[in-house]
């Protein structure tokens, strides 16, 4: 598989400190994308993707959001090189939205009756004992 072409503009300072994390669940993502899919139903397959991709957008925002170990200037890059989601990281900003899986989860066109996926709902409103599986992600709830 071909590297991926970075910008010709050199990493900020700071960078060495965080590639070794980036590049180890860069690994996980090849991995998951390369492995089998036999015996699995065909949403199940993506799920170890979207793993992947949530925790490397949550490395990211840890850093800059909740420890301030990162500069604005390498947060900024990392969003720009396609480490973190930009999108999904302005979602974990919001109130209600701080532990969101994936986007997929929040768009309603992409449910039969034009509502949330069902891991957005709170297990306090679930029937007890219920066990909730997202199908566009795997997630067994993520609102709270």
């Amino acid at each position: 598989m071909p590297k991926v072409k970075r910008s010709r503009k050199p990493p900020p300072e700071g960078w060495e400190l965080i590639e070794p994390t980036l590049e180890e669940i860069e690994q996980k993502m090849r991995e998951a994308e390369t492995e089998t899919h036999e015996g699995k139903r065909k949403v199940e397959s993506l799920w170890p993707i979207f793993k992947t991709h949530h925790q490397k957008s949550r490395y990211v925002y840890d850093l800059f959001h909740k420890r301030k170990a990162i500069s604005r200037e390498l947060y900024d890059y990392c969003i720009k090189e396609g480490f973190a989601d930009k999108n999904l990281i302005a979602k974990w900003k919001k109130q209600g939205y701080e532990n969101l899986c994936c986007l997929r989860c929040i768009q309603a066109r992409d449910t039969n009756f034009g509502t949330n996926c069902i891991c957005r709902v709170p297990k306090s409103k679930l029937e007890e004992g219920r066990i909730v599986e997202c199908v566009h992600c795997g997630c067994r709830g993520c609102s709270g």
